[in-house]
């Protein structure tokens, strides 16, 4: 015997409510992909002009990190310390490689992220929004939306180092 269907409107629903969870479930699949973890800003003082964001960030598969952005901040760019003959030197660089499984950590000295031409000051206790742009093996986009907390940090502070002319 054949089920009759008489409830149109009934299946509808039933179909976009499955179709919605189906779609939740793909958006949390492709977030998982990238772990974010420890995502902080530095506070800064009336009038400075740029902060650091620092975080670690894990990949599911090989992928790069393009850029961030920010809505405290105009220009955001990636850019790495490093310490050559006892003197320390920075430079924007155009990705960061994310091997899979491995985590890489953005920090005062290494990698980060400079959060230039501050709209406001930032203070200790806000939080911040990021969206950090990866691009994955696979050549996939994904933007992930970041929550990070304002801290204090005295003697790590790029100060004004960043200052555009």
């Amino acid at each position: 015997m054949p089920i009759k269907i008489t409830n149109i409107p009934f299946l509808k629903n039933v179909i976009r409510l499955l179709f919605g969870f189906s779609l939740t479930v793909l958006a949390w699949q492709v977030s998982a992909e990238i772990q974010v973890k420890n995502a902080w800003v530095r506070a800064t003082v009336a009038g400075q002009q740029s902060s650091g964001a620092f975080m670690t960030l894990k990949a599911s598969k090989d992928s790069k990190l393009l850029s961030v952005q920010s809505a405290v901040a105009p220009t955001v760019q990636i850019h790495q310390s490093s310490m050559k003959d006892d003197v320390m030197s920075m430079h924007q660089v155009e990705y960061v490689a994310l091997p899979a499984g491995k985590s890489v950590s953005f920090e005062p000295h290494g990698y980060h992220v400079m959060l230039l031409e501050l709209k406001a000051q930032i203070r200790k206790g806000d939080t911040v929004l990021l969206t950090i742009i990866v691009e994955n093996a696979d050549g996939e986009i994904d933007r992930i939306g970041v929550e990070a907390e304002v801290r204090s940090l005295g003697t790590d502070d790029h100060g004004d180092i960043h200052k555009q002319p």
